[in-house]
């Protein structure tokens, strides 16, 4: 139990560094080498932007529980 979430951890931290690094920053960042300068010119939000905040909330609460999850396993 302790490694099979140790592995969801690490899994989800890393989507987590990633899909960070996707989003639009103030300045040139990793989301304008995908296209993120593009739409930006246009002034609203996206359909890719929204669903990029959505998965990263998604992944965020699965981290936060897999951090919830092996803090309980590793203290009882």
């Amino acid at each position: 139990m302790k490694i099979g979430l140790s592995i969801f951890l690490v899994i989800t931290s890393i989507l987590m560094i990633l899909l960070v690094l996707l989003h639009k920053g103030k300045g040139s960042g990793l989301s304008d080498m995908f296209g993120g300068g593009i739409s930006s010119n246009y002034g609203g939000s996206s359909v890719v932007e929204k669903n990029l905040d959505r998965i990263t909330i998604v992944v965020g609460g699965l981290w936060f529980s897999g951090v919830i999850g092996l803090s309980l396993v590793l203290k009882g």
